[in-house]
């Protein structure tokens, strides 16, 4: 329960970052959000085996992280934390693919590895951007965008409910094992019953918690929409934002540019 408690204080975090002035908080969210999707789309296009023709894209989270003066551990930090979920999705293809791609030092490396890597890669991108867009916009405004954009009203305002209550239901739980072990319950690792009484119990108090909440929300004059806390408004700045990064997209998209540095270099050396 301590560690769900963890990481959504962790989350918060990253909302508390968000309430800064910096040149990335400045920017419209749905300029950040088309870059995020352009940059995403440009990251997935590439063939399995595309390793190296990723490397240019690590740009954009470096420029992500100056413009919002993001610390990088905390960005590493969630990573991390996500990486076992590419790890699964891609640990299979060594042992599926044997077809020789490359002579790394002597030694063959078969295609089964290569897409192994090309999928932590296009991973460890793909959520370092998602998370600099949180710590550098806040899920508020990210939801305001988004609505703007024309996502349905139902999905943003279930996000923001779903991010602004789950603090309420872990604090629920934490009070939950704390009474276990007031009670005489181990403070060790729960035991897989007793965990699934408690998250009985909590699934429970939720629904209660929620209906509560629900009729409190209506009668202050809640009608399923959630209003933004200030108007969004377009500058050129954010154009000229999304047009650069788009650009640069496109250009390390069309172009190998590791192989076209590596030509170059090797020209010369000879």
């Amino acid at each position: 329960m301590s560690r769900i408690a963890a990481a959504l204080e962790d989350f918060a975090s990253l909302e508390a970052l968000a309430t800064r002035r910096t040149a990335l908080t400045a920017l419209d969210p749905r300029a950040k959000i088309l870059a995020t999707l352009g940059f995403i789309v440009a990251v997935v296009s590439f063939d399995r085996y595309a390793v190296a023709a990723l490397l240019p894209f690590a740009a954009f989270p470096v420029v992500l992280a100056v413009l919002g003066d993001i610390p990088w551990r905390v960005v590493a930090r969630k990573v991390w934390i996500a990486a076992p979920f590419a790890v699964m999705v891609g640990i299979f293809n060594p042992m599926l693919d044997h077809t020789p791609m490359l002579q790394l030092w002597g030694t063959s490396v078969s295609g089964g590895w290569v897409s192994f890597a090309s999928i932590l890669t296009r991973f460890a991108l793909t959520v370092a951007v998602a998370v600099l867009l949180l710590a550098g916009t806040g899920l508020h405004p990210l939801c305001t965008g988004l609505a703007r954009m024309g996502v349905p009203g139902v999905f943003t305002t279930q996000l923001l409910l779903m991010h602004r209550y789950a603090t309420v239901l872990s604090a629920e739980a934490a009070r939950m094992n704390l009474a276990r072990e007031l009670r005489g319950g181990s403070a060790r690792a729960l035991s897989l019953p007793v965990y699934a009484t408690l998250l009985g119990h909590l699934l429970l108090r939720s629904f209660e918690r929620a209906q509560r909440i629900y009729q409190a929300m209506a009668s202050r004059g809640f009608d399923g929409a959630m209003r933004p806390p200030q108007a969004l408004h377009w500058r050129s700045a954010d154009l000229l934002f999304v047009a650069l990064c788009w650009a640069s997209f496109g250009l390390a998209r069309t172009l190998d540019l590791p192989h076209l540095l590596g030509r170059l270099l090797l020209g010369q050396l000879q």
